[in-house]
């Protein structure tokens, strides 16, 4: 594969914030890096800055790597090695025009966030949250025949909207609990993997919702997705169905999702990612048939470690004049 510029020695890397300490020995052996030593989440100001000095910027999701940011940085910066598979938060257009590469980190946390999502599944009908509450609260009287009762998962038709990596690894899971796979994607799986599944492909999305019983999603976050399931499509859900996102917020009409929380047209929500992080909407908070993690789905130190193996390696790659990897747009071409 040709070079797609020339060789770059001891590039500046400006790391937006702090990686695990493996990671970060192991870059700071490799390239000139500048680190974010107090793992605050920088100001656009600060971000601006570091784009200003340094040849490649590490991003995290907390990042809003807009059009204005990148229209004003140096041509020096050449590089965005995204800390993360996830790039809504980074203008790949503005990046196109300025011929400045984006990498990603795709793969290594497909397994931790489908642990992750499945740990919802469960989590949300059998109300786990709300019984460890309880139990923390020391009004728990003792065992009762109507206590903390739930919903039991097995024989339930879950729909997975977004059959990528993560909702294959998702299906593989639920399969095995005893729920029956829906899915709705752009193109439909190759026939050996629907029948390895045991997955059934819907074609129109609103059809879907009104068959399963619980929903989970693994789409990106994009123009295509943003408030893809919205108070229309909410209320083709029946009352009694759950509703899992640990992919984006956004996706999810939070506005809709709360208002039909809280007037009992759905059962329950399970939630890892919000709309406008770390900002949460106070009703959520109030509802207790909602389990809320802090964006923790890829949060194991293995797969932390393994994104920052990928950027390293992006990073290797692209400065001895060759295509990186896990190249996510071309901007020379």
């Amino acid at each position: 594969m040709p070079a797609i510029a020339p060789p770059v020695r001891n590039p500046r890397v400006q790391v937006t914030r702090r990686l695990p300490s493996a990671v970060a020995t192991r870059m700071a052996t490799l390239f000139d890096v500048v680190a974010n030593p107090d793992d605050h989440a920088w100001s656009r100001d600060e971000l601006a800055a570091a784009m200003a000095d340094c040849d490649v910027l590490v991003p995290a999701v907390t990042d809003t790597i807009d059009a204005a940011l990148i229209d004003a940085a140096p041509d020096r910066l050449r590089m965005i090695a995204n800390y993360g598979a996830g790039v809504n938060h980074i203008d790949l257009t503005a990046a196109r025009a300025r011929r400045i590469l984006v990498t990603n980190t795709p793969g290594v946390l497909t397994e931790d966030t489908a642990d992750m999502v499945m740990a919802l599944i469960l989590m949300v009908p059998r109300r786990l949250a709300e019984g460890e509450k309880l139990v923390r609260s020391g009004e728990w009287k003792g065992w009762s025949p109507g206590g903390m009762l739930g919903h039991r998962i097995g024989g339930k038709a879950l729909g997975i909207v977004g059959m990528g990596r993560i909702g294959q690894a998702v299906a593989r899971r639920a399969r095995a609990f005893g729920l029956s796979i829906h899915y709705h994607n752009r193109h439909r799986l190759p026939a050996v993997v629907e029948a390895e599944l045991g997955a059934t492909w819907h074609d129109d999305l609103d059809a879907m919702l009104g068959a399963i019983d619980l929903l989970t999603i693994h789409t990106p976050r994009n123009a295509d997705s943003e408030n893809l399931i919205d108070a229309r499509r909410i209320a083709l859900l029946r009352r009694h169905v759950y509703l899992i996102n640990a992919s984006r917020g956004g996706i999810v009409d939070e506005e809709a999702l709360v208002d039909a929380l809280e007037g009992g047209r759905l059962a329950g929500a399970g939630l890892d990612v919000w709309a406008h992080e770390p900002a949460i909407d106070p009703r959520l908070l109030a509802l207790p048939n909602v389990v809320m993690t802090p964006h923790m789905g890829s949060a194991t130190l293995e797969g932390r470690i393994a994104m920052g193996e990928k950027v390293i390696t992006n990073i290797r790659v692209w400065a001895d004049g060759h295509r990186p990897p896990d190249q996510v747009l071309d901007g020379l071409r």
